[in-house]
């Protein structure tokens, strides 16, 4: 897993040749990036119990410059097996690709599609309907369009008749962002997690996107994004019903921006825990926070927050942000800067020559249950021409808490769909250790990966037109275009970024 604005990616797109601005990394552009973009978007039977897959070309995510989402992976659809960049989402639930497409993102001559395309070597746009021309066949033998007689067809009420293709619409929380067209079934290419590893067909109902709106036209999703909510049209939903893995997926979060995903995975018995608040009408991976540690400073008066790995930054609501502002800014001795209209931040400060991590508030987050998430990216460090300015990275929301990824640098997480808990440990993402699979047993893989936010609502459409890699959670393999960046961390709680003046 790569994080969009991350110098692997950055050096991925400059091997192609075609580069827009990038900003600087440490930059106040580089944070106003991010910043926009949380603005945009808030085979066979194997058993489940002892079961984790990722994706036939590995569990490697990434992340993207420029694009609307954080975390991206590649998935293989069909027969033959296509390949798709697309967006991993924990705040939506459908996966969808462009398909059959009236109106959709395109695939060549753009500064995204250069992008992309050093990573999968090229955008493809899939086919709902098989064919055979003169030229080969065109589509997926096994595709298969979903009828609304299906129990996963949620706008049956808007269909023809039983056996009519049953049509799809989300609409997004970004302005006039959306994407329509029908439901299909087709096969996931999926690889086994151990010593092993061994390819499994999954059958999965996805969207096939003909129509998309707004952001997904340019800046997000462009080819596509994979939502891992708790709705039942979910994949991981999917491959729990059918028997291939259990209801769990872990991501992992590195400091250099890349990441992994597990489906399957069920953490480790010495990680921390909370259970969910489930919304029977919509869960969604919500928590509730009992108390925050600012330095020596306990700030007491519980409140609930959608833990979102895509979204950038942390998003608290008043009265929470102001006592934790407050009390960061009392404890902390450095010179605050003025307020700058070019980053959400309100508490700057001029970083003093002198200074250390001990000098700077550290923080922590009492769960509901009494575990602790200590966070070790509670700031963030922005390089100048002249000295360096470092933030505090938690922005004044008006209506709704997101602990972001910013906040989950440095661990894995694990979301637990059967047990309504989300678990946490410290990882380096790219190392391998024992998770559980089982209550039972225990089998070796490696980190896992995460994405973006937002509350999706399922609306109907006023219309709707009628990888072989193998590679083991053990054994990941990165493109030849990848190149590996270790990033150091500054004063141990923040990673510093290369600084450029």
């Amino acid at each position: 897993m790569h994080h969009r604005l991350s110098e692997p990616v950055k050096n991925w797109s400059n091997s192609t040749g075609k580069l827009s601005h990038w900003p600087l990394k440490d930059s106040f552009e580089y944070y106003a990036v991010l910043a926009h973009r949380d603005r945009l978007l808030r085979g066979r039977k194997l058993s489940g119990a002892n079961t984790t897959l990722s994706f036939a070309d590995g569990n490697f995510t990434f992340q993207i410059n420029s694009l609307g989402f954080l975390h991206y992976t590649t998935v293989q659809l069909g027969t033959p097996g296509v390949k798709f960049m697309v967006a991993l989402d924990t705040g939506s639930d459908l996966f969808w690709v462009p398909c059959d497409c009236t109106k959709c993102a395109p695939t060549e001559g753009t500064v995204y599609a250069s992008k992309l395309n050093c990573l999968s070597n090229t955008l493809f746009i899939y086919s709902a309907t098989f064919a055979l021309h003169g030229d080969g066949e065109v589509g997926s033998s096994t595709s298969k369009k979903v009828t609304c007689s299906s129990s996963l067809c949620a706008q049956r009420n808007q269909c023809l008749g039983t056996f009519s293709n049953c049509p799809y619409m989300v609409s997004y929380m970004s302005a006039q962002t959306s994407t329509s067209g029908i439901l299909v079934e087709d096969v996931l290419h999926l690889t086994t997690e151990d010593g092993h590893p061994d390819s499994v067909e999954a059958y999965v109902t996805f969207g096939c996107g003909q129509v998309q709106s707004g952001s997904f036209l340019d800046v997000a999703a462009p080819n596509g994004l994979f939502g891992l909510g708790m709705e039942k049209i979910a994949v991981p939903s999917i491959l729990s019903q059918e028997g291939l893995t259990a209801d769990s997926f872990s991501m992992c979060f590195g400091d250099d921006g890349t990441g992994r995903i597990s489906f399957g995975d069920k953490g480790s018995p010495d990680q921390e825990e909370t259970p969910f608040n489930l919304n029977p009408s919509h869960p969604t991976y919500n928590v509730t926070v009992t108390q925050i540690r600012v330095g020596t400073t306990l700030i007491d008066g519980g409140f609930t927050a959608l833990f979102d790995s895509g979204t950038s930054f942390t998003y608290l609501v008043d009265p929470t942000y102001s006592n934790l502002a407050v009390n960061f800014h009392s404890q902390t001795r450095d010179s605050r800067r003025p307020p700058d209209s070019r980053i959400p931040f309100e508490y700057c400060y001029d970083m003093s020559p002198d200074a250390n991590a001990s000098l700077i508030p550290s923080m922590s987050l009492t769960m509901k249950g009494g575990s602790h998430f200590p966070v070790y990216d509670p700031i963030i460090v922005i390089s100048t021409q002249s000295k360096l300015v470092y933030c505090l990275a938690v922005v004044k929301s008006t209506e709704l808490n997101i602990i972001g990824q910013n906040f989950m640098t440095g661990y894995r997480v694990v979301f637990d769909r059967e047990r309504f808990v989300l678990g946490w440990k410290k990882f380096d993402c790219y190392d391998i250790e024992e998770t559980n699979t089982s209550e039972e047993e225990q089998h070796p893989v490696s980190a896992p990966p995460a994405v973006a936010a937002g509350i999706r609502n399922y609306s109907t459409p006023e219309s709707t037109k009628d990888v072989k890699n193998n590679n083991s959670l053990t054994s990941v393999t990165l493109r030849s275009c990848h190149l590996h960046v270790s990033l150091p961390f500054f004063f141990g709680l923040v990673s510093v970024l290369t600084l450029l003046s």
